[in-house]
Order: structure tokens, then sequence, then C-alpha cells
């Protein structure tokens, strides 16, 4: 009778494969708990939460170490990982807002971009606003001069009404319109300038005004953090009403950051709000950067709005001269 012997090459792969799991496994499971526990986590966990879905590499790499590694207990742990990170990957709690957004409605294409302290091209930005035919534009880190190269590139002639708050450096913002547009205030309390303004949709039926709010939260970096929670709790204390609210910009903030999701759910005792992208399937589409930084791309910017605006044809787009992307989008405003 022959005793059968394993290979000793599948013995020193899967022995390898044991000792690789763990260097693999770790940050998943480490990140994990970050990302479930919503408390006020360190700067670096912080940062490190924006890059929630590529956490999806490690976990995969362990996944296939387990597995040759022919180790039950290391088998259950990495599914158990692999079930977190499917969950936030492709959340079940995004409002989809398109049945509130039922009955009479009217449409408007919103853009938003960060011009990286004026330093996006105009004639990119201008060439994009005429073709997506964009009716709002929400522009940040808008300075002087990018102001007056904007008008010379004729962006004046296609959005002439304008709410602006230019100013040297990351601070300045503007909001363009073809529509009217009436300023109502900025956001108190804020480092950067978060102009609102009311969105006059012309023709439509009466509640079709649209309030905006121009968003540029200050990064989550070094001191910063705490300046960026209070940016996004000033956010969270806009009152929401009846009629529909667009905000507008760079949130320095993904769907993984519990600050943002908190701006969403509505638990200040306000409507819900929604992530455009998110509830069109679009929120890992990143926004940052684009140029600059040897890192994987993340979504920070972001169109969020009040249940009865629902978004469709949402995409983004390269701008040269800055490392965000435009986001574009179009919104139908419930009316009826």
């Amino acid at each position: 009778m022959t005793a059968s012997v394993r290979p000793a090459g599948g013995t020193r792969t899967s022995a390898v494969s044991r000792w690789l799991f763990l260097p693999a496994a770790l940050p998943v499971a480490v990140m994990s708990v970050f990302r479930a526990v919503p408390v006020e986590w360190p700067v670096l966990v912080v940062q490190l939460l924006a890059f929630t879905p590529w956490l999806a590499v490690p976990a995969t790499a362990s996944l296939v170490l387990a597995f040759l590694g022919r180790s039950r207990w290391q088998r259950v742990v990495v599914l158990v990982l692999i079930a977190f990170q499917s969950f936030w990957l492709f959340p079940l709690d995004i409002r989809q807002p398109a049945a509130e957004a039922a009955g009479t409605t009217t449409t408007f294409v919103a853009m938003t971009i960060n011009a990286e302290v004026g330093g996006a091209d105009v004639n990119d930005i201008v060439a994009l606003v005429r073709d997506r035919n964009v009716d709002l534009l929400v522009v940040e880190e808008y300075t002087p001069e990018l102001a007056t190269r904007l008008s010379a590139a004729g962006l004046d002639g296609l959005l002439p009404h304008r709410v602006s708050h230019p100013k040297e450096g990351a601070g300045g913002s503007a909001i363009y319109s073809s529509f009217g547009l009436r300023e109502s205030g900025v956001l108190p309390d804020t480092q950067f300038t978060m102009p609102v303004a009311s969105l006059d949709l012309g023709d439509a039926r009466d509640g079709a005004a649209v309030r905006v709010v121009a968003v540029h939260a200050v990064a989550p970096v070094g001191d910063g953090v705490e300046k960026w929670r209070s940016d996004l709790r000033e956010l969270a204390r806009i009152d929401t009403g009846s009629g529909p609210l667009l905000l507008a910009g760079d949130f320095n903030a993904t769907y993984d950051h519990w600050e943002f999701r908190s701006l969403l759910d509505g638990s200040t005792g306000r409507r819900k709000l929604v992530d455009v992208a998110s509830a069109l399937g679009s929120r890992l589409v990143p926004t940052w950067p684009t140029r600059g930084y040897l890192l994987p791309g993340v979504t920070l910017d972001h169109l969020v709005t009040s249940p009865d605006v629902a978004g469709r044809d949402y995409s983004v787009h390269r701008i040269r001269g800055t490392d965000h992307a435009a986001v574009v989008a179009t919104l139908e405003v419930k009316v009826s």
C-alpha cells in the first residue's frame, strides 16, 4: 500500500501564502474598523478613509492567499472582510431620488469645478459649459484673475448672471447661471466663502426656485481636520425647508466619511439629502487628484440635492490646470 505524498512545491506555496496573508489582510481589517465606527478619528485616519474603495485590492489579494494557503480560519476571516467591503462599495442605504421627483418637473444642467487657486484652464471650462449646455456653474478657489479670464473666454455670454466672491488664494467662490440669480448671503463660520443664492427657473411653475450653496470645505490636513468637520456641520445646519436645494462643490469628503453621510442622513430633523453620484451608481468615479499626486483617485466633489430634485446624465470631466475634475449632471426639479 503506497502512501500519497503531497508535492513539496505545493506545501511551500501554502506556507508562503499563509505568511503573506497577515500583511495583506491586516490593513483591510484595521480600516474596516475605522470605516464601521462613526467617531471623530484622527486626521490620518480621516485621510485614509477617503481611499476605502481601494481596499478592495488588498482584500482580493487576501482572498487569493487564503485559498492558496489552505487555511480555514483565514478563509473565514477574509470572507467576512470581503462582505464588509462589498457593502461599502455598493451600499444599500443610498437614497434614490427618482420616485420623489415624479410629477411635473423642470430641468437644468449643473456643473461644479474646483479651479485650484484660479489655475484652471478657462477655455476648457467654457467649452464644457457650451458643449453640455450648462445652466448653473459653481466655481471654487475663484480668484480675481480667474474671473477676468473667464469673462475674456466668453463665459458671461453663456451664463450672464453671477454671484461672485473672488479672493486671492483658495477662499473665493462664484455661482454663474443662465437663469436669474439672487444672492441670499453666505454661510457663517466657514474659512472659505460659501455663497448662497436663489436660482429662478423662469417660466416654470411656482416653487421651482432652487436654493444653491457653493460648497468648499477645508481639506482635512493637519490642524484643518477640526475646521473640516466644522464646515460639514455648518452645511448640515442648512434648513432644507420644503423647496428644492442644491449643494454643489468640493466637500473634501467622500461617502466613506461618516461626517459626509451624517450631512446626508437628515439626523438633525431636516429632510434627507441625496448625493447625485451615489444615487446614479457613479460614486466611485474619482474627481481628485487628476494631476500632481501619485495617489489613487477618490470622489471629493459632489452635487447634493433635496429629494425633490432628481439627477441624471452624471459625468466627470478633466480640466487642465487643476487637480480636480469637473462634475456635471442634469437635474430635474419637482414643481408640482
